[in-house]
């Protein structure tokens, strides 16, 4: 017969891979009160969470106001945004980019055509 934290471990993660955001972030914030002192160390180690996300947890329960978590804001911004000139600068000269020719005079050395 296994432990009694051995079973709970087991059902903590499947419980965890269920959860998305908020409810994952009190989920984890409740193992950590579960265990009690060092629940937070230990639910890192064991289950791969932050302690950060399980503190931003137990804000949440805490105050019971869910924490917005910005995702919005990350990654990389549009071309738009470094060079806000950029389409009118593309509509002004639509043919610049055919403006080279396009075979050249000589042939490359070693090549022919």
């Amino acid at each position: 017969m296994e432990l009694p934290i051995q079973c709970s471990i087991a059902l903590w993660k499947a419980t965890d891979s269920q959860l998305r955001g908020t409810a994952r972030r009190k989920f984890g914030a409740g193992v950590g009160r579960t265990l009690g002192r060092g629940g937070q160390c230990f639910a890192a180690a064991t289950f791969g969470w932050s302690r950060d996300t399980i503190r931003k947890g137990e804000r949440e329960l805490a105050t019971g106001v869910d924490e917005q978590d910005y995702f919005h804001l990350r990654g990389r911004k549009r071309a738009e945004q470094h060079l806000p000139k950029l389409l009118d600068d593309l509509k002004r000269e639509p043919g610049a980019a055919l403006d080279c020719p396009l075979r050249a005079e000589v042939a490359p050395k070693g090549l022919s055509w």
